[in-house]
C-alpha cells in the first residue's frame, strides 16, 4: 500500500472514531418506553421513589423520563449524585417554575423552591443566622428541656397504666412544641389549631408538596384535571388552614412580646414593615408565610419522621436496641436531665440515626432541580430546562455502595467517615450542594435529644399478641415519607 493510501485510510479511521465518540457523548440517558402525551407518568406509582428505584435497576443510575411534557432525569447512585450536586452543582441548582395550585397556594418563593438568585441567597443567609445557627440552637435548649419533660411525663402516665403510646404522634407533638416556641415565639396551645387538626395539616402538606399533580406536567390543561380529581380543592382547604395558623401567630406577635425578646417571626414582621429588599423585591406577608411553611415542613416533619423510623427499626432489631440503651444509660448515669453535651458523646446512637437515614431518608426524592445549562453525567448530555431528581432512597439501597443494604446495621459506620452533612454522597438526608438544607444542626440535635430521652427513661414492648415480624414498615406517599401506620408501643419506666 502506498504511503498516500495509508495516510488517507488512517485519517478516515480517525474521523470515524471521532464522529462515533461525539455521537456517543451527545446521546441522552436511557429511558423506559412511554405512551403518547403522558410519557412515563403511569410508571411513577403511589411511591415514586420506589418505582424509580426499580426502573433504575433496568435502565441504570442515570435515567431519562418524559413526565407529561416535562423532560426529567433521575440519578440513583452516589457517584451520579456527586456529579449533579457537586461537580455540576452550578449548572442545575435552580428550581423548576411550577404552575397551578401549588404556586398559587404556597407562592414557591421560600428557601426550598426559590430560583437560584440573589433573593434566595440572602434569604437563606438570614434564616441560617437567625434560626439555624449553632448559637441559636444552643440558646433554645431550655425550650427543648421543657418540651421533653412534658413528653416524658405523658409517656410515664401511660407506663403506669401499661397502655400503648402512639409514638408517631408524641414525636410530632414534641417537635411542634419546640419549633412553635423557638421559631414562632408562641406556645402551640396559643394557636387556634388543636393537636389533631395540626397533625392532619402537617401530614397533608407533606402529601401535597410531594405529589405529582397534573398541572405540573400539563401546564395548559392540568389544572382542570386537578380540579376534577379533587386535588386542587383539598390543597386550597389545606392552605386556608395554614393561613389561619399564620394569621393567628401574626396577631399574637403584633399584640406585643411580653418578654421583650425578638423571635424569628418578630424579625420577619419588622423587615416587612421596614420594606426591606431581598434580592429583587421587598419582603411581603406572602413571602413570610412561604418562609414559615419551609420551617414547618423542614424542621417539624423531618425530625418527627426520623425519630419514629428509628424507634421502629430498633424494635425490629433487639440487639441494636439493647446496645444503644446501654450506651445512653452508662453515659448518663443517675442524672435526671440529659444535656446537649451528653448527646455529643453518644456515638452508637449517632450511628443508629445515620443507619435510619440511610434506609428511611425523610425526603427520599430530593426537591427537584432545574438544569440551567448543559452538562454531562456519566457521558450523557443533560439539557437545559430538564427537571432533575436525586433518588436518595435508591442510593441508600445500592449494593455497589452498601454491603447487605437491606439489613439495619449501625456498626457499618464504625471507623467510617461518611456523614450526613452533604459531602458524603452515599448519605444525603439533608441534600447537598448549594441547596443543602440549612437546618442540619437543628434537625440532628433535635433527633438525638428526643431519642436519647425516650431510650434512657423507658424500655419498650410491642402490644400484646404482636411479634417483631408483625411490625409494619409501609411508607406513606408525599414529600417527606413517614410511616404509613402509627407506631404503637408500650413503655416500661426504667428504674435507675
Amino acid at each position: 500500500m502506498s504511503p498516500i493510501w495509508f495516510l488517507s485510510l488512517l485519517l478516515l479511521t480517525c474521523l470515524l472514531l471521532a464522529a462515533f465518540k461525539r455521537k456517543k457523548q451527545q446521546r441522552g440517558p436511557p429511558s423506559p418506553p412511554g405512551f403518547p402525551i403522558i410519557g412515563n407518568l403511569h410508571q411513577l406509582g403511589e411511591l415514586p421513589h420506589q418505582s424509580l428505584w426499580r426502573l433504575s435497576k433496568t435502565y441504570g443510575p442515570v435515567m431519562f423520563l418524559k413526565l407529561g411534557r416535562v423532560p426529567t432525569v433521575i440519578v440513583s447512585s452516589a457517584d451520579t449524585a456527586k456529579q449533579a450536586l457537586k461537580t455540576h452543582d452550578i449548572h442545575c441548582c435552580s428550581r423548576p417554575s411550577l404552575v397551578g395550585p401549588r404556586e398559587l397556594s404556597y407562592n414557591y418563593l421560600d428557601i426550598a423552591f426559590a430560583p437560584f438568585d440573589d433573593y434566595w441567597k440572602e434569604l437563606k443567609k438570614m434564616c441560617v443566622q437567625e434560626l439555624f445557627s449553632a448559637k441559636r440552637v444552643h440558646s433554645i435548649q431550655p425550650i427543648k428541656d421543657e418540651e421533653v419533660k412534658k413528653l416524658i411525663d405523658s409517656v410515664a402516665a401511660s407506663a403506669s397504666q401499661q397502655t400503648p403510646v402512639n409514638l408517631s404522634e408524641k414525636f410530632l407533638s414534641l417537635t411542634v412544641g419546640v419549633i412553635c416556641k423557638a421559631a414562632f415565639g408562641v406556645s402551640f396551645d396559643a394557636t387556634v389549631l388543636n393537636n389533631d387538626r395540626f397533625d392532619k395539616l402537617i401530614r397533608e402538606s407533606f402529601l401535597f408538596l410531594g405529589s405529582f399533580s397534573a398541572s405540573d406536567f400539563f401546564p395548559n390543561g392540568g389544572q382542570i384535571i386537578d380540579r376534577l380529581t379533587g386535588l386542587q380543592g383539598r390543597r386550597e382547604r389545606s392552605v386556608k388552614d395554614l393561613d389561619t395558623f399564620y394569621e393567628q401567630m401574626f396577631d399574637l406577635h403584633e399584640q406585643g412580646n411580653k418578654e421583650g425578646v425578638e423571635d424569628f417571626v418578630d424579625l420577619l414582621l419588622r423587615l416587612e414593615k421596614e420594606e426591606t429588599v431581598l434580592g429583587y423585591g421587598k419582603l411581603t406577608r406572602n413571602h413570610i408565610k412561604a418562609i414559615l411553611m419551609n420551617v414547618l415542613i423542614g424542621a417539624i416533619g423531618t425530625s418527627a419522621i426520623t425519630m419514629t423510623w428509628t424507634m421502629t427499626e430498633l424494635m425490629r432489631n433487639p440487639r441494636a436496641m439493647k446496645k444503644v440503651q446501654s450506651e445512653i444509660r452508662n453515659q448518663i448515669g443517675n442524672k435526671s436531665v440529659i444535656t446537649l453535651d451528653d448527646t455529643e458523646k453518644l456515638h452508637y446512637l449517632k450511628m443508629v440515626i445515620k443507619e435510619t437515614w440511610r434506609l428511611h431518608p425523610p425526603a427520599p426524592l430530593l426537591v427537584p432541580r432545574e438544569v440551567m445549562s448543559e452538562f454531562e453525567i456519566n457521558g450523557y448530555k443533560i439539557q437545559p430546562k430538564t427537571r432533575l431528581y436525586v433518588n436518595v432512597w435508591a442510593i441508600g439501597r445500592d449494593p455497589d455502595t452498601w454491603k447487605d443494604p437491606d439489613v439495619f446495621l449501625p456498626e457499618r459506620f464504625i471507623d467510617n467517615n461518611i456523614d450526613a452533612k452533604g459531602q458524603s454522597f452515599e448519605l444525603l438526608p439533608f441534600g447537598g450542594g448549594r441547596r443543602l438544607c440549612p437546618a442540619i444542626y437543628m434537625g440532628t440535635t433535635m433527633v438525638e435529644f428526643g431519642l436519647a430521652n425516650m431510650l434512657y427513661h423507658f424500655d419498650w414492648k410491642l402490644p400484646e399478641g404482636m411479634g417483631v415480624e408483625d411490625i409494619d414498615m409501609e411508607e406513606s406517599p408525599g414529600l417527606n415519607v413517614s410511616k404509613k401506620n402509627e407506631l404503637l408501643l408500650i413503655p416500661v419506666k426504667y428504674l435507675n
